[in-house]
């Protein structure tokens, strides 16, 4: 993967002929809704300076519906990938360069610093309001750094203050930080860095005190808590599925809801932004498909049996692991399907972290022993489960960047991992942790060491497969581990919130390039589930959770300046630091590398890439821009 630079200014990806500027082409629903006068003409609508996006393969038709589905009734994030987090800045396809998005252009000064953003002339909300830097304004002023809200996100931070936000004109925006920030593009161009641009200010002012002096009417009429809630419900938020529970809300997105997410649906749509501000080379304005239709399944058996039965026209979530590859490969011509390559961007796909800033004083002391860590870890046949869960695919790893990466670190990706009873049951008799009667080993309070292990089954089905094998490898060691399977909702309220979790497993799937949270090394984010009260500490700036020991503190004090720096390699040299910390405290437990996985799309879907990055922060498949796939009849 390439490093991000910091220059003077971007300019957009494509060179694109000052006559490509002119939208001339629209569906033709919208071309009959223009000839009644229900719209304004397309030229209108896409802004006076639409992004000119060259499609992959060919200009495409318009028409038609793309069929993905929901996994149950919190897998709203799936949405957010195939529509796309539309924030000022994006990734490029190949995952190795920033480009403008939202914005028209931006510009980068006073050493990282200074982000002076350019947003479009004449750009429009879905509901066809002018799109300014007023919005970006109230998103940040009103929201961002509203701490009544929410805590201002440490992404908008620099040197411990939130960043200053200046409206230049009507359109452009200037942030300043207080110390170089040469991650902040890449934060932007993540799913959770579009708050600048999520909310429109003529719609979702009316949820404020600030903007209504009724608002208390509001917060009855909806059965809401407070003004808070009542602003979520309707405007949502970055990762909750009320983002996509209100269709009055306006946004900037391909497609808009037309049939909400919200408890007991069947089925998620969203039709076409008449507004949406793209255009191919041709003049046609983007998407070309009409509508994204999600039916809501409630397990990943129902979701394959809609795959080989033709009802899907893309997917890679949930149904991506290994043990299913076979069934749909067998059945690619009858479902009419071929695969597609999601490559993975490092790490591991499961990574195992007890919980070190525990409630119990028993089991957080336990947990806290290094050798007890090491001993687990020693204690795991990784081979068996690659070969039984994996079906032969990846090779032992804790976590990192794989070897062929500029990040990589040798130490925090290897150690560790080989298959050692008798070395482990060393370290545990060395720890004073002595078998009973019945094989378990027992505290110093006699009580058997026994804990569960949290994990979400349909979102990654080999995860409890994996933890079948390790709970007999660890019960040949004396350690009674148990698996906990819960629904993903109460799986992050138990393990990310209330932190009242024993242990928990997660993806680390992570080279720690800039715009990727690297929470298995910090903990800076709910998914740092081995120090959940550390990170409330971190978030909260002392003021909640709990403070942590010094090794944590150096790396949290790391990290920030990592953030800052805007030299390629001595940003690898700072997380190698980092690194060099979490590699001899040893907190997270990982299995096997982190494999390529395979999607399907519809043979007559175009415009779809034979191979893409697999990543949250990516986030796959939006920034190979789906807006510009169509049916295309053979």
């Amino acid at each position: 993967m390439a490093h991000l630079m910091l220059s003077a200014a971007v300019l957009p990806m494509l060179a694109i002929p000052a006559v490509a500027q002119t939208a001339t082409g629209q569906a033709p629903g919208l071309a009959q809704m223009v000839e009644a006068g229900e719209l304004p003409p397309v030229v209108e609508r896409v802004s006076d300076e639409p992004e000119v996006v060259e499609p992959l393969n060919a200009v495409g038709d318009y028409g038609g519906d793309l069929r993905i589905y929901l996994r149950g009734s919190s897998d709203h994030n799936h949405i957010l990938r195939v529509v796309g987090p539309q924030g000022l800045v994006r990734w490029d396809p190949d995952y190795t360069e920033i480009v403008p998005n939202v914005a028209e252009s931006f510009e980068v000064t006073e050493g990282g610093r200074v982000f002076t953003f350019h947003l479009r002339d004449g750009m429009k909300w879905s509901d066809g309001e002018p799109f300014t830097a007023d919005d970006i304004m109230f998103n940040i002023e009103d929201l961002v750094m509203n701490e009544d809200f929410a805590p201002t996100p440490p992404r908008y931070m620099s040197g411990g203050e939130p960043m200053k936000v200046e409206k230049v004109d009507d359109y452009t925006v200037r942030f300043t930080f207080k110390e170089p920030y040469g991650d902040f593009l890449a934060e932007l161009a993540s799913p959770l860095g579009q708050h600048p641009v999520l909310y429109a200010k003529h719609y979702c002012s009316q949820f404020l005190p600030s903007y209504n002096d009724s608002l208390d009417k509001l917060i009855e009429a909806n059965d809401a808590s407070d003004w808070q809630n009542l602003f979520l419900q309707k405007c949502g938020d970055l990762e909750i599925p009320a983002r996509w529970g209100n269709p009055e809300r306006p946004t900037l997105d391909p497609w808009v809801i037309k049939e909400p997410y919200v408890g007991g649906t069947t089925r998620v749509v969203l039709e076409r932004n008449p507004y949406f501000w793209q255009i191919d080379t041709e003049g046609k304005q983007l998407p070309y498909i009409d509508q994204v239709v999600a039916p809501v399944d409630q397990d990943v058996e129902s979701l394959i049996l809609s795959v080989i039965g033709g009802n899907v026209d893309f997917g890679l979530r949930h149904i991506d692991p290994p043990s299913n590859r076979p069934v749909l490969a067998e059945n690619r011509e009858k479902g009419d399907y071929r695969f597609f390559e999601a490559k993975s961007t490092g790490g591991t796909d499961m990574s195992i972290s007890l919980n070190l800033t525990h409630k119990d004083p028993d089991l957080r002391e336990l947990f806290n022993e290094e050798d007890f860590r090491v001993a687990l870890s020693l204690g795991m046949d990784r081979q068996e489960i690659i070969d039984t869960v994996m079906l032969g695919e990846g090779e032992p790893w804790q976590q990192g960047p794989f070897e062929d990466h500029p990040y990589y670190h040798e130490q925090i990706a290897t150690q560790y991992l080989e298959h050692d009873p008798e070395r482990a049951n060393e370290l545990l008799d060395g720890l004073g942790l002595e078998r009973g009667e019945d094989g378990i080993r027992r505290m110093d309070n006699g009580e058997p060491v026994t804990f569960q292990v949290d994990v979400i089954p349909t979102f990654d089905p080999t995860w409890v497969d994996s933890l079948q094998l390790i709970e007999q490898q660890w019960a040949e060691l004396g350690v009674d581990m148990e698996i906990n399977p819960m629904e993903r909702t109460f799986f992050y309220e138990r393990t990310s919130n209330s932190n009242d979790h024993d242990a928990a497993v997660w993806r680390a799937t992570q080279s720690w390039v800039p715009g990727q949270i690297p929470q298995m090394l910090v903990p800076v984010h709910h998914d740092s589930r081995y120090g959940i009260a550390w990170r409330d500490w971190y978030l909260s700036g002392g003021a909640e959770g709990e403070e942590p020991p010094e090794t944590i503190k150096t790396r949290l004090e790391l990290y920030e300046k990592a953030r800052g720096l805007t030299d390629p390699q001595e940003r690898i040299e700072t997380f190698h630091k980092i690194a060099d910390i979490a590699a001899e405290e040893f907190e997270v437990i990982g299995v096997s590398t982190a494999v390529p996985t395979y999607g399907i799309v519809k043979n007559d879907l175009k415009n779809v890439p034979d191979s893409m990055p697999s990543s949250w922060y990516y986030p796959t498949p939006s920034p190979t821009l789906p807006q510009t796939w169509f049916w295309q009849d053979e």
